[in-house]
């Protein structure tokens, strides 16, 4: 409260022109619409409302008219007063008149209104921050603002006018290029300052990768639109399900009535469709949201009688649409989703090779008999404690189906049909080293979400590694009659491509999917981490640790405001009142998920100020996710009133709003978070309390992440000459990006800011007596230079030593990493030459059972370290380069640069648009 009353009593007391001056002409031009005889008496009530709101869009018109109201009861009073001539007589005809005044705004009262309603002090307070406590950001206050803190590229004059024109409401800011606190707010409440990065909106990764690279958005039993057990089943599931991007559709076809195959769940009451009608659906909405593959899994359970007709139903409907080209046998990748565009690829059973004629014998899964007879056993006490206790803890109780057995059920597959499946052959898991030795690129396996979870939590690592070379899909507990979701991320975290989710159950479960599936323009597919794609790497799914080879990431959080928060609907007798408050959760891999939360701030929805800041260190920042929610405080149970989630790639640095959704995932009407995001690398030097992550720490403290001996003489000592390179490469890395904070901190600044930021701070500290800077920097060369232009005192001269330290530094990494970088790599692909024959060497070097299954470990260990530090001295490099250019810029932008020949604006490549993403 007290932080809001500051800033609106400033604002009230400062002469601002620019808002008065337009404000003025605001209400001139209403009250000329109204055709009132005299501007003098005011616009009528309902015309000032919908002013406020047309500024405001997101205040509730009751609460504008009662404040109006209010200061209409003031003015009576007053006016009861003045009318009293000292003899108790009051002028009857005066006090009528003033009574017909009471439906109309006068002009004092509309700007106090408009002061009350459409005044963000927090957003006041940055205006007056950047713009040197003037009322208004000039061209040059906001070139400062976009680049400093927007993470802005390329920024000119002429961007800050453009945004101006864009914005400002008042005639005379744009004449003047002025940008008021009405056109700030107007700028970072617009699309341009929303939270998710809108390059993401269109396709952004490579799509020329295998099929198995791409994590594939993937709906369950899309027909069902409730419960699984008795819920309606409808065409519009798959039409939304397509509509939303999914990629993935799920069919069930059993026997119908006159020789008709039809869509549903087996021994269940749900109602069933014609496969004639999904067909249709399907080929019509296919490639509405994407261009990329749509896989349909046909779960057949047909006679071979309606097998024909489903096979002439595919071929009539879906036609020229359907990806029918053999698979080839020696390939071992499958095609890429830009070489599928507009194919669709029908996943199901093949007949075996070894079968003739026209029908082979396959076994075919059956979910809704799996739901029965789990139920039934439920229902009947059967089954073990521990399945008891699951049942009763995750899923809803439903009624006894009719008894059902389970055996291996085999039946005839049409050869026909058979040969329409070629890409996504179903085939039954039995083991990794089983799939490792035989399974083909085009054959994948459906893993019950049970099965799936055990093997996460028993071979996270093998299960990664399977999902390099393979399509895993993962469906489902049948015993999920509700419809209720798993978490996809424990199993994208496995590499798991294709986990189904049930499209028409909202929760947090379908926010994180529909969230994740955005970054990659909505198209269905996104590309898995580098280290989940590689031949040899080591991750571990389970990982609660920095994950080798890859670059920590600090992401800083601060959670500022919130905007027309609404009552939770459905919510008790509080009336419209809210007590919001924010939780940060962060999901990912197991050493990154966490949760923050702000403080509860009492009855205010429509502007509360949490002003609350959290830091999270992320591990795999290639996997993390980041989920807004806001809550309403409540003895009685705290209550839903919206959320956002988005991945950490899309992540716009900077001031920034976050448009909020509701438990449906619809768009909130006007309801937002207005927060600051920054990322930074992780700083080096921290204790290594990483279990089982092998450290080696140097004299002075330093840890360097050792390689691992692997028992096989020539392999060991190809990776010993790797030693002093990492050493080294660590050690230019880290001097710089230590030197760098040294540097930042000297100049008053926070953690989060960049070198532009040190800069700009640096200028409001350097002027002499006179007021000419003590310090300017010569852009002539490459590395500029921190000048004295005179005696200096002690902190000055600290930062013109600091800064030399950080140039240092800095000029040793962009002169040694291209070796050190080149010298790593010959040696990743000399030992990568002992890959194939690694088992053959451990043999003959006596090495039996665990000790070879230790030694492959150790060498995909020592790869991914290898190409990670590589990866990352050349992440140091563009680092480098980077800031080299901030401050070049920084010195122009502050007026901090002596003259000379050559001077010009360097223009920085976009911080967002760099491949500055260290990968493993």
């Amino acid at each position: 409260m007290q932080y809001g009353k500051h800033a609106l009593d400033m604002l009230a007391s400062s002469q601002d022109s620019l808002r008065l001056g337009w404000l003025e002409q605001l209400f001139c031009s209403v009250a000329d619409s109204d055709k009132h005889e005299d501007v003098e008496e005011g616009v009528c009530l309902q015309s000032a409302v919908k002013l406020i709101q047309s500024v405001n869009p997101g205040v509730s018109s009751g609460k504008v008219e009662h404040r109006f109201k209010e200061l209409q009861r003031v003015r009576e009073r007053m006016c009861g007063l003045s009318l009293d001539n000292g003899s108790g007589v009051n002028d009857h005809s005066e006090n009528k008149r003033q009574t017909g005044r009471n439906e109309r705004v006068t002009k004092q009262e509309f700007i106090e209104v408009f002061h009350d309603f459409c005044t963000r002090p927090e957003i006041y307070f940055l205006l007056v921050q950047f713009s040197s406590n003037k009322e208004f950001l000039d061209t040059k206050d906001l070139m400062r603002f976009l680049e400093a803190e927007q993470g802005m590229a390329q920024v000119s004059e002429e961007t800050s006018l453009k945004l101006i024109q864009s914005h400002e409401p008042s005639e005379e800011g744009r004449q003047q290029g002025y940008l008021s606190l009405d056109g700030f707010t107007s700028y970072l409440t617009s699309a341009e300052c929303r939270l998710f990065d809108r390059e993401h909106d269109t396709v952004c990764q490579d799509m020329s990768q295998p099929l198995s690279h791409y994590y594939i958005n993937s709906s369950h039993n899309t027909y069902l639109i409730e419960d699984q057990f008795r819920g309606p089943s409808d065409i519009s599931g798959y039409i939304r399900a397509l509509k939303m991007g999914c990629r993935c559709v799920e069919v069930d076809v059993w026997d119908g009535p006159d020789e008709e195959p039809v869509v549903c769940i087996g021994h269940t009451l749900s109602p069933p469709l014609a496969l004639r009608s999904v067909l249709e659906a399907i080929g019509k909405f296919a490639f509405v949201a994407s261009e990329y593959p749509l896989i349909v899994c046909i779960e057949n359970h047909c006679s071979l009688r309606q097998q024909k007709v489903m096979m002439q139903h595919l071929a009539r409907i879906l036609g020229e649409k359907l990806y029918t080209d053999p698979a080839d046998e020696e390939e071992s990748y499958l095609p890429s989703p830009h070489a599928l565009r507009h194919r669709i690829l029908l996943k199901g059973k093949k007949s075996g090779p070894g079968l003739e004629g026209e029908d082979g014998e396959v076994s075919e899964e059956d979910e809704g008999a799996e739901m029965c007879q789990r139920m039934n056993a439920a229902n009947s006490g059967g089954g073990s404690e521990k399945d008891t206790v699951q049942k009763s803890a995750s899923f809803t109780a439903v009624p006894q189906c009719n008894p059902i057995h389970l055996p291996p059920k085999r039946f005839q597959l049409l050869k026909e049909l058979s040969d329409l499946v070629t890409l996504c052959r179903s085939i039954r898991f039995i083991d990794f080293p089983t799939s490792s030795k035989s399974q083909k690129a085009w054959e994948l396996c459906s893993f019950h979400e049970s099965l799936a979870v055990r093997l996460a939590g028993e071979s996270p690592r093998n299960f990664v590694n399977h999902n390099k070379h393979f399509l895993s899909r993962v469906y489902p507990n049948p015993m999920r009659v509700d419809s209720s979701n798993m978490n996809p991320q424990d199993l994208w975290k496995c590499g798991c491509q294709i986990v189904s989710m049930n499209f028409q159950t909202a929760g947090l479960m379908m926010d994180l999917n529909t969230a994740w599936f955005r970054q990659n323009g909505n198209c269905g597919y996104v590309l898995r981490p580098a280290i989940m794609r590689q031949e040899v790497s080591y991750f571990s799914a389970d990982t609660r640790d920095t994950v080798p080879g890859v670059a920590p990431q600090l992401l800083h959080v601060k959670v500022i405001s919130g905007q027309n928060l609404p009552k939770p609907r459905g919510s008790g007798a509080k009336g419209d009142v809210v007590d919001p408050y924010v939780y940060v959760e962060i999901h990912g891999i197991p050493a990154d998920c966490t949760e923050r939360r702000t403080r509860t701030v009492t009855q205010n929805g429509d502007n509360p100020i949490f002003d609350e800041s959290f830091e999270f260190q992320i591990n795999l920042p290639e996997l993390a996710m980041v989920r807004f929610v806001v809550l309403d405080d409540d003895f009685i149970g705290d209550e839903f009133i919206g959320q956002y989630a988005i991945p950490l790639e899309c992540l716009q640095p900077g001031y920034r709003h976050v448009p909020l959704q509701s438990l449906t995932g619809e768009d909130l009407p006007h309801a937002k978070l207005f927060v600051h995001v920054a990322l930074t690398n992780r700083r080096g030097g921290g204790k290594p309390h990483k279990r089982g992550l092998s450290v080696r720490k140097a004299r002075k403290g330093r840890d360097y992440t050792a390689l691992r001996d692997l028992g096989v003489r020539a392999v060991d000592e190809v990776f010993k000459m790797a030693a002093p390179l990492l050493r080294e490469a660590t050690d230019l890395k880290e001097n710089m990006q230590n030197s760098v904070a040294v540097f930042r901190e000297l100049c008053g600044v926070s953690a989060v800011a960049n070198l532009m930021q040190c800069v700009l701070a640096l200028g409001s500290r350097v002027a002499g007596p006179d007021g000419t800077p003590l310090l300017l920097f010569d852009l002539r060369d490459h590395y500029p230079t921190l000048e004295p232009q005179g005696p200096l005192p002690d902190v000055l001269r600290r930062v013109v030593s600091t800064y030399e330290m950080m140039v240092q530094a800095s000029r040793a990494v962009i002169e040694l990493s291209d070796g050190i970088y080149d010298r790593i790599l010959h040696i990743q692909t000399t030992a990568m030459e002992f890959h194939e024959k690694l088992q053959s060497l451990a043999a003959k070097e006596g090495l039996k059972g665990r000790k070879v299954s230790r030694a492959l470990e150790s060498f995909s260990w020592n790869i991914t370290i290898l190409k990670g530090q590589a990866d990352l001295l050349k992440h140091a490099k563009a680092e480098v380069q980077e800031n080299m250019k901030q401050v070049h810029d920084a010195a122009l932008t502050g007026n901090l640069s002596k003259e000379g020949l050559g001077v010009r604006r360097v223009r920085s490549q976009s911080r967002r648009g760099q491949d500055d993403k260290p990968t493993a």
